[in-house]
């Protein structure tokens, strides 16, 4: 089960943020230290889904230590927007699905296939999915107020 600990008076939505097409980065476990891979993702069922390509190395490090953090930020500079969800968890390495593909890649790139970029429309079964699954979220807004001088 995730556990959500929010910061009293400064949290948000998280479902309605988690619908939107932000960037997570994906920090993994190699031998050695840390490492950092920005992504595209899914939230459906209380997991985060990622594509896995045949030229990432995220799935090889998952496969070798399933734990993972997930970091996603909302952040708009001109409004002082600022929302940041952290999840701490662990991930599988699982077959590539092309449904689920379909589902992530249509959050950033519509839902008209025909449309998106070449390198897209064909995935297959050389790519994986990594299925993460949260043990614990941050979830904190920290968006600040602009200076009157810099409000439109």
């Amino acid at each position: 089960m995730m556990r959500i600990n929010r910061d009293t008076g400064r949290s948000f939505d998280l479902e309605n943020f988690l619908s939107m097409p932000l960037v997570a980065h994906l920090s993994t476990v190699a031998e050695d230290s840390p490492r950092d891979s920005p992504v595209w993702f899914y939230w459906q069922d209380k997991k985060i889904w990622i594509i896995g390509t045949a030229s990432d190395t995220f799935p090889d490090r998952i496969r070798k230590n399933s734990k993972c953090a997930i970091g996603i930020v909302n952040f708009k500079p001109h409004t002082g927007l600022f929302l940041h969800a952290g999840f701490r968890g662990t991930a599988i390495v699982k077959p590539f699905k092309k449904i689920i593909a379909n589902q992530l890649l249509s959050r950033y790139m519509g839902p008209e296939i025909e449309k998106w970029d070449p390198r897209f429309k064909d995935l297959d079964d050389s790519n994986v999915l990594i299925c993460f699954s949260p043990e614990t979220v941050v979830v904190r807004d920290q968006s600040y107020v602009l200076p009157k001088s810099e409000q439109n």
